[in-house]
């Protein structure tokens, strides 16, 4: 199963109070999003983290509690290099937005896609921000704040774009 996540912000306890997350620290923060991944994410699964993973620091640590492979679209927070990504413990790391199964484009940042275009775009990035909705007919967004905290399954992203389509 594929699975996607954005914004995790691990060990980042200013994300934390910004976004109003409802943790009483950073260490209680990255338990409940790790026991969340863990409780949906098995070890066969994919998991495309689209960027801002973690605060510097105990990445390596951090994948190996985390079940699944990763993939990881480099975020804005995202500061080592790929080789490094890699290295800790991601199967893949890329700078750029990637197109998977030739419509969706998985990017940290929304991209611009409208509904006459052939692709959707899967992003992260705003976070709680009000101005952009979670999902419309050719975006969506998985900002942890905005899945539960949890990575969500890219086939529930499809039937919620797949409603969005039949308004």
């Amino acid at each position: 199963m594929i699975y996607l996540i954005a914004d995790t912000h691990f060990g980042d306890d200013n994300i934390r109070r910004y976004e109003n997350r409802p943790f009483a620290t950073a260490e209680e923060m990255d338990e409940a999003l790790i026991r969340n991944w863990n409780s949906v994410v098995k070890e066969g699964d994919l998991v495309y983290v689209l960027g801002d993973f973690a605060l510097a620091g105990g990445e390596r640590e951090l994948l190996e509690r985390l079940a699944g492979r990763k993939i990881l679209i480099k975020g804005n927070h995202d500061r080592a290099s790929l080789r490094e990504y890699r290295e800790w413990g991601f199967e893949e790391a890329y700078g750029l937005p990637v197109i998977l199964d030739g419509f969706w484009i998985l990017s940290h940042e929304p991209l611009y896609v409208n509904e006459n275009m052939p692709y959707a775009n899967l992003f992260g990035h705003v976070h709680g921000s009000p101005q952009y909705r979670t999902c419309s007919s050719r975006h969506y967004c998985v900002s942890a704040e905005r899945i539960g905290y949890q990575p969500i399954p890219l086939e529930k992203v499809k039937e919620e774009i797949q409603k969005r389509d039949k308004k």
